[in-house]
């Protein structure tokens, strides 16, 4: 049986207990894959070092082999905070306004890429079957071509695929795609992404492309392009729920709502996750409604993220003083009505929150899939579920229809969809919920893993 070579940005070795670098449904799914068929998660370390070596770093954990690499300063730098999250993110979540097109940050791209293949090279055998995780690699599979490799390659972006009217903004973009197509196989969340990435093959590289088998030919090579919309692992995160620690969870939030509605969501602070723009919708239902600090509480749990990107730091400053204008103007001397919470929590206690939650709030203002959405949909208690409110600019919005799908810009209609909400009846709610959780049950993580492993099979 061919072995499984898994290429993400990161891996971090848990001693003992195998690759947890990637955090959630990404990381149960490489490992359940990686146990099954065998084989290497490389990716780098998280470390840095004064001058690469590409020296390897292996760990045997669980069935399946670990290696890792450590970078440069000047790597993590122009690779990572430069052109995958100061470049490509923003321009891949339409944000071409906050898109830096340096020169520099594209050099060390190819060049940590270029490094990547290099160390991963010798690692792969003749029959491996090679996954490439994400928009860090987009040349990946073209560098590992350069140096001879044959084997099945293929690749799964986690994010959104822009309009070709915005991928043409990117300087090299041409270089780009065409570097993506040595892959055998891509994948995308959802349909409207691999529509998107079609269209610029053939508008922009003049490629023959069949939009019903998503094939792809251009150069003498062909290339095939799916979606593969991921899902939460739905056994693994049910049975967090039986645990002491996400009922302690529930109680807590429950009990200190003071029977009060509770709103939750639970978000990296990231620009492209619509926060700011939540604050105002809930600003307009409590300038309209009387009395809603007596009514509803809405937690934010939003846990910071790429913290040395200047962007970032805006959004955070961003959302506290919105959050902090908000309760100064509609608190009471004894209630709060935003709970703005600045850090992570371990996935048994998101549980509990979520049950505790009579509405999720999931608006991004773009996103790849969205597991929130999932995992919120999955905590529900059958006989009493709450609502999902749902960005349809989120991937999820392709599968999860009986949610109360709303444009996150739009204030005055997310305002619609929390009244709406507040007020379903039981039979509509439990109605929604019954199809929700079918989806999420029926599609969860591992079989995204096994359709994407049995398309890369060929």
């Amino acid at each position: 049986m061919s072995r499984l070579i898994v290429v993400s940005n990161r891996v971090s070795v848990d001693k003992g207990r195998g690759a947890t670098g990637a955090q959630g449904g990404l990381a149960v799914a490489m490992n359940g894959a990686l146990r099954q068929h065998g084989g290497i998660w490389f990716g780098w370390s998280g470390e840095e070092v004064e001058h690469f070596t590409g020296q390897l770093t292996m760990a045997r954990a669980d069935g399946f082999t670990t290696a890792t690499i450590d970078l440069e300063p000047q790597d993590v730098e122009e690779y990572y905070n430069g052109y995958a999250n100061r470049t490509l993110w923003p321009l891949f979540h339409y944000r071409i306004d906050l898109a830096e097109y340096e020169n520099e940050f594209g050099r060390g791209y190819e060049r940590v890429n270029e490094q990547f293949a290099n160390s991963l090279i010798p690692l792969v055998e003749a029959d491996d079957l090679v996954w490439v995780q994400d928009y860090h690699f987009l040349p990946l599979g073209e560098r590992l071509r350069a140096h001879g490799l044959r084997n099945r390659i293929g690749l799964f972006l986690h994010i959104p695929w822009p309009p070709t009217r915005l991928l043409v903004s990117l300087p090299f973009h041409e270089r780009l795609v065409e570097a993506m197509l040595h892959y055998d196989v891509i994948g995308f969340q959802s349909v409207e992404w691999l529509e998107s990435f079609l269209h610029y093959c053939r508008k922009e590289l003049d490629a023959e492309v069949d939009e019903d088998s998503g094939t792809v030919r251009i150069g003498g090579r062909t290339a095939t392009a799916h979606a593969f919309p991921i899902g939460i692992d739905h056994g693994e995160f049910m049975a967090l729920g039986g645990t002491a620690t996400a009922q302690r969870a529930h109680d807590r939030l429950a009990g200190s709502a003071r029977n009060r509605t509770v709103v939750i969501g639970v978000d990296r602070l990231d620009y492209s996750k619509g926060l700011p723009e939540r604050i105002d919708a809930m600003e307009r239902l409590f300038a309209t409604q009387d009395d809603m600090v007596n009514r509803l509480l809405y937690v934010q749990i939003a846990p910071p993220s790429r913290e040395d990107v200047r962007s970032y730091q805006e959004i955070r400053a961003t959302l506290e003083q919105k959050t902090g204008q908000f309760n100064g103007a509609h608190s009471d001397v004894d209630l709060v009505p935003i709970r703005y919470v600045n850090r992570g929590f371990d996935r048994a206690e998101l549980f509990g929150f979520y049950r505790a939650a009579k509405i999720g709030l999931v608006t991004p203002i773009r996103d790849g899939m969205n597991l929130v959405a999932k995992e919120y949909v999955a905590a529900q208690a059958p006989d009493d579920p709450g609502v999902l409110i749902l960005s349809r600019f989120a991937g999820a919005a392709e599968q999860l229809t009986d949610a109360l799908l709303v444009n996150p810009l739009n204030h005055e209609e997310v305002t619609r969809a929390l009244w709406t909400a507040l007020h379903m009846p039981l039979d509509e709610r439990k109605a929604r919920w019954d199809t929700l959780n079918a989806v999420v049950r029926d599609r969860d993580v591992i079989g995204w893993a096994e359709d994407f492993i049995a398309a890369l099979k060929g």
